[in-house]
């Protein structure tokens, strides 16, 4: 039996007029991007064993004996959580859910499985930067460079196998390389200097033209939709950055009387006492949930 939570959420689905989600790390967590557990080892077990890193998160902060070695766990990092699909549909069914709405997406989410998925990106803000894209260490360039044809070229120098589907493994004998060559260490196309993660950390943080195109986008669609019907859609957003996504939608709740505020996230399912009367919390797998939503 579905539960009645869950009914209720299709519910409000379908009479919205208007849906803006407002997604977290749980999400893509739900979808199989999970950054500890068998994944880690599997791709990682080398820098595991190594260094002693526990999780790919902590492994982002990880102070490598050289560039040579950082560059080659960021590749890995990258490749693994950006350029390949996720193991679970769980972004395809939300996309099914809401695709016939007026909807936008704010998300603090870094992999791009929005966009990847099909969401229309021009309805995408992904306020804290994108695993895709490299910046330069010089402050004056306020612009940011894809980075694809380095990572797969920073796969293949590690010893990573493409397979039939033109995605990497690591080979039957587990021998990889944990550094890459000096002259593949990514650089500025402008200047030579140096580049880092697209990757909000402090105040150096480039906001491109197409962040602040989308920043103008989502300021608009609020503007637009201030006193409408609607459907403020919280999923997998914990307590590390409340102030980009939870907080402004219990404000925009409180201020929009025809707004209806629902969170999905497991264990951390919560809202204020003043909205609780337009507010559904659900706590649960947020795929789960939408598979029951999807079957109504």
């Amino acid at each position: 039996m579905i539960p009645a939570l869950n009914v209720e959420l299709k519910k409000r689905i379908d009479s919205a007029n208007v849906i803006l989600i407002g997604a977290g790390a749980g999400l893509s967590t739900s979808a199989g991007f999970t950054y500890s557990g068998e994944r880690f080892q599997k791709y990682f077990f080398d820098f595991a064993r190594e260094y002693g890193i526990q999780d790919i998160y902590s492994g982002g902060f990880y102070p490598f004996p050289d560039n040579e070695t950082r560059w080659a766990w960021w590749a890995r990092h990258i490749y693994y959580n950006r350029y390949i699909d996720a193991p679970k549909p769980v972004y395809e069914t939300l996309l099914k859910l809401i695709k016939d709405k007026d909807y936008f997406v704010l998300t603090t989410n870094v992999d791009h499985m929005f966009q990847k998925t099909g969401f229309d990106k021009n309805r995408l803000f992904y306020t804290q930067g994108d695993y895709g894209l490299f910046q330069s260490v010089n402050p004056s360039i306020r612009i940011t460079f894809d980075n694809k044809e380095w990572v797969m070229k920073a796969m293949e120098a590690q010893g990573f196998i493409r397979d039939e589907k033109d995605v990497f493994q690591v080979p039957m004998d587990s021998k990889l390389k944990m550094r890459i060559p000096s002259e593949l260490i990514p650089q500025c196309p402008i200047d030579g200097s140096y580049v880092t993660m697209n990757l909000r950390s402090d105040d150096t943080f480039v906001e491109d033209d197409g962040w602040n195109k989308a920043s103008v986008a989502y300021t608009e669609f609020l503007k637009k939709y201030e006193n409408d019907n609607i459907l403020l859609l919280e999923l997998g957003v914990g307590a590390n950055t409340p102030v980009i996504i939870k907080y402004p939608f219990w404000r925009l709740t409180m201020q929009n009387k025809n707004a209806f505020y629902v969170c999905i996230n497991y264990g951390e399912a919560i809202c204020p006492d003043a909205i609780s009367q337009r507010s559904l919390c659900i706590n649960g797998d947020i795929g789960e949930i939408l598979n029951d939503v999807m079957g109504l």
